[in-house]
């Protein structure tokens, strides 16, 4: 036992049951946070990140990587993903400036030895990472995006504004994972969900389906998200309670805290 816990250090979180939501493989990181504040992390992935097969097109746009002015990775997984396939293919190319649409896409990069130079630090979205002033001045410029299928517009609208070219290298797609939701009601019902972590707008709407039939308890319990745009498709769901959080896991479990502390 700790010397924090012999001495009765507060755990903010104590007792507290908190859904994650996230794709399995990246849930740890948020759950051991939760778990170390004194809350009861709970499981419940809404959404997996299956692989993509390559294409000539994606092929094509690798194999030239090294004619791009700028890589945009626009997750944690197109960051794990798209290097997968580059790597596959070929070694990443010296002088490719890279940007990260926010830190936790910047250190999935590391992870693999790539450093990317472009990274807001406030919101990881488009709007802030379009914000930076490398991406300002883009005529001419040829920019590849690495993303997973489908996905917003905002970003390659406007660096096409901006006079670059822009190309994109899908290279995951999100599905629903078989999932039972018996077991989850169980606990709505028992009371022992305090709050729901959903971490994209996609996955909201795949958790609000699944449990469609407690839509009433759902609505209920307070649900947080990382960015405003995701808590506009909550309340577009009925949810009575949404908190936006603060960015990063360490900013979703403060945030947490913070709620808590004065219910």
């Amino acid at each position: 036992m700790s010397a924090d816990r012999e001495q009765g250090a507060p755990r903010p979180l104590e007792g507290r049951g908190v859904v994650i939501t996230r794709p399995a493989p990246q849930s740890a990181g948020l759950a051991a946070l939760v778990a170390a504040a004194g809350g009861r992390p709970i499981l419940f992935p809404v959404m997996e990140i299956r692989d993509v097969p390559p294409s000539p097109e994606r092929d094509a746009i690798i194999d030239r990587l090294h004619e791009y002015d700028f890589a945009i990775f626009i997750s944690p997984n197109a960051a794990a993903k798209g290097l997968e396939a580059i790597g596959a293919r070929r070694a990443f190319p010296q002088g490719l400036t890279v940007a990260a649409i926010g830190g936790g896409t910047a250190r999935a990069l590391l992870k693999h030895g790539i450093r990317a130079t472009v990274v807001p630090a406030g919101r990881a979205d488009s709007e802030s990472l379009l914000a930076q002033p490398e991406l300002a001045a883009m005529a001419g410029k040829r920019v590849v995006v690495f993303r997973g299928v489908g996905g917003r517009e905002v970003l390659r609208n406007a660096l096409v504004e901006r006079g670059a070219s822009v190309d994109y290298a899908e290279c995951y797609e999100r599905a629903r994972p078989p999932a039972e939701a018996s077991a989850l009601l169980r606990a709505l019902s028992a009371g022992e969900v305090d709050a729901l972590v959903v971490t994209s707008s996609e996955g909201l709407r795949s958790f609000h389906a699944l449990l469609a039939q407690d839509a009433r308890r759902l609505a209920l319990t307070p649900v947080f998200v990382p960015h405003p745009r995701i808590a506009a498709t909550a309340q577009k769901l009925g949810v009575d309670k949404v908190v936006v959080t603060d960015s990063g896991d360490e900013g979703i479990v403060a945030t947490l805290a913070a709620y808590f502390a004065d219910a």
